[in-house]
């Protein structure tokens, strides 16, 4: 049996891998060198019984479809220049809000490349060196977080851009995944 789908996406095991997912297929469709992308995950069901127009406009509201449980519904632009864990720290989701998630895209060295960080460097200095490193990756990161803790992710290699090559796993991106879950937080 394939682990990939009719559409292409590889199956998941849980309905927050599945989220995951679809939200990395989505920001693949949208190209490389994107902003941050923010996203609520309801649950399916809810969202049907309490906003039949949006989950109509969603394209949810065909009974004959299997519907994913959670459905992730992208939230406004992340402002530009605005640091992600201040930008975080301002959201406040209500409660049919399951769970959220975040795409964004990052520089990564491989292990054997961290050794040579030349010592006392600011973040931008940081950042500089990273960028101009020959080893560096370009990397995509999904992350999202349920209410209850639960938490998984999807990482995609620019290199290799293909749906058949995402690594998933709930610890991938710790401070990512700590900072989302921080938004359920009062």
């Amino acid at each position: 049996m394939s682990n990939v789908s009719p559409s292409g996406t590889p199956m998941a095991a849980t309905p927050l891998t599945r989220a995951v997912l679809e939200i990395d297929e989505y920001a693949s469709g949208l190209g490389w060198d994107q902003p941050a992308r923010l996203f609520a995950l309801v649950d399916t069901v809810r969202l049907r019984a309490d906003e039949p127009a949006l989950a109509s406009q969603l394209g949810l509201d065909d009974d004959g479809g299997a519907v994913a449980p959670l459905t992730p519904v992208e939230q406004d632009e992340i402002p530009s220049g605005t640091p992600l864990d201040e930008f975080l720290a301002t959201i406040a989701w209500p409660g049919a809000v399951a769970g959220c998630a975040m795409t964004v895209e990052r520089l990564m060295l491989p292990p054997s490349a961290e050794a040579s960080v030349p010592e006392g460097l600011d973040e931008a200095a940081l950042a500089k060196w990273v960028a101009a490193h020959p080893e560096r990756q370009e990397v995509r990161m999904t992350v999202a977080v349920l209410r209850d803790g639960t938490r998984d992710s999807a990482v995609r290699l620019r290199e290799k851009d293909s749906p058949t090559e995402v690594l998933t796993g709930a610890g991938l991106v710790p401070g990512l995944a700590e900072a989302l879950a921080a938004t359920f937080e009062s």
